[in-house]
């Protein structure tokens, strides 16, 4: 634990207030200009309004970090109700956490009461269930997941304010939680997903007791909610850091938790794990998501389980091979989502060697996604992507160039339904002419049972 946060959690315990580390505006670089305008004027509507309000979160950190913010998130002193009131254009959301969201256009803007860690919480039952206790800007601070979350920003003053010793972490490209890791992964099993997703997209070490509390609670993962589980799953493999989040879930034993089986095939490759083609996949993956492009679920999921269809693990269960499909539904994941990311996966080979059943897979509504798909992770397998172009163009030139050519260097020319016509010639009876009757025939004019005519086939 950091001294900072030690001694934070210690001071709140006694009812003392903590004197936070204070940075001014010299002494770092987030700047007014660089926050969006709206969250602006949300942060100063609160403050004229008599209420504290900072901007809080991954907006600061990223901010401090030299890097663009996705989003901007504010709390404030004011409770819920307050905000929505000051606030035409917003909506009361969240059960577990109350939050307001305010709306610019298609645009919302998360708005947050402070709060503090819930007193339900004990040693005996450490899960947080409910976290609606309201509190000071301290408690608040006190109450995040990891240090280099917990900076606020003061738009009156300029400062940067840190309870917890979060700028010298994010000096330290460390990731660290705030109070005793053990008693915050067992709060909230989902952290140790977040804490990857975190060391992942901002190239951060995890700090070590953080790492370690995570590999001794591994298992508490399956005791948080099912679809927090897969939000955050998709969360921490479908961003621009997606093959470090892979291998860190796989060093850290989380991923045998979620999908025990991908764990699995992983292990069977006999060289570094950076170089197996799950992990290049999600490489690529990661590529196409820095360039700024959004993949969907079943892209992401298709680019996780690739390498499993084509090294013939996936299938009906049974002979090594698992329903990965049914088990993702069972650990709910939507159906369209795996559905879609069956065809996707099915589609793979079929693209890396053009046929007739290619050309049938181009009329299908999710072509243009599969071949996506293939030209992003194709690299990885050697496959020709100038080969595919060459058949989209024209596939019946394609595929008649495919034949081999005849001994004598021309191409011969391939009979339309040559193959059914064979089969009826096989099937035919040979008809022969009438003969004059010669003296072996009977006297009816037909021949011995030894001599009638067998029907002949093609290759006679």
């Amino acid at each position: 634990m950091g001294v900072s946060a030690r001694f934070g959690y210690r001071a709140i315990a006694e009812g003392r207030r903590l004197e936070p580390d204070i940075l001014e505006r010299a002494e770092h670089s987030v700047s007014r200009r660089e926050i969006d305008p709206d969250v602006v004027k949300v942060l100063y509507r609160l403050i004229r309004a008599g209420h504290t309000a900072y901007l809080v979160g991954g907006g600061v950190r990223d901010l401090m970090l030299g890097r663009r913010p996705k989003d901007f998130d504010v709390a404030t002193s004011a409770h819920p109700q307050q905000v929505r009131e000051l606030f035409r254009n917003s909506r009361l959301i969240g059960r577990r956490f109350r939050l307001v969201h305010v709306f610019f256009g298609p645009k919302n803007i998360e708005v947050a009461t402070f709060r503090r860690r819930s007193e339900e919480v004990s040693p005996e039952e450490p899960l947080i269930r409910h976290d609606n206790t309201f509190g000071s800007a301290e408690e608040d601070a006190f109450r995040r997941d990891f240090t280099v979350n917990a900076l606020f920003y003061d738009p009156q003053t300029f400062r940067v304010i840190d309870y917890t010793g979060g700028v010298p972490d994010l000096r330290a490209r460390l990731i660290r939680t705030v109070g005793d890791p053990d008693v915050r992964m067992a709060e909230d099993p989902v952290r140790m997903m977040r804490a990857v997703r975190f060391a992942a997209k901002l190239g951060f070490e995890i700090e070590p007791a953080t790492r370690a509390a995570i590999e001794r609670h591994r298992t508490d993962l399956l005791k948080a909610s099912i679809p927090r589980l897969v939000e955050e799953t998709y969360r921490t493999i479908g961003q621009s850091g997606a093959a470090r989040a892979l291998l860190l879930m796989e060093e850290l034993g989380l991923l045998e938790q979620l999908m025990p089986w991908l764990s699995a095939h992983l292990k069977t490759w006999t060289g570094p794990l950076e170089s197996s083609p799950t992990v290049r996949n999600l490489g690529a993956l990661g590529e196409r998501i820095a360039a700024g492009e959004t993949p969907g679920h079943e892209f992401v999921l298709a680019t996780m389980m690739l390498d499993m269809h084509l090294a013939g693990a996936i299938g009906r269960e049974g002979e090594g091979r698992v329903d990965v499909v049914g088990e993702l539904r069972r650990g709910g994941f939507a159906r369209t989502d795996t559905e879609n990311m069956r065809l996707i996966i099915e589609a793979f080979p079929l693209l890396r060697e053009p046929s007739r059943r290619t050309k049938r897979l181009a009329r299908r509504p999710y072509f243009p996604l599969a071949r996506r798909f293939f030209e992003m992770v194709a690299p990885v397998y050697g496959a020709d992507l100038a080969a595919l172009a060459r058949f989209l163009e024209n596939p019946d030139v394609y595929l008649v160039g495919a034949v081999a050519p005849a001994p004598s260097g021309k191409r011969r020319r391939r009979r339309r339904g040559g193959r059914r016509r064979s089969r009826r010639l096989a099937m035919r009876p040979i008809e022969t002419a009438p003969a004059t009757p010669s003296p072996g025939e009977s006297a009816n004019g037909a021949e011995p049972a030894s001599a009638q005519a067998v029907p002949r086939t093609r290759s006679e």
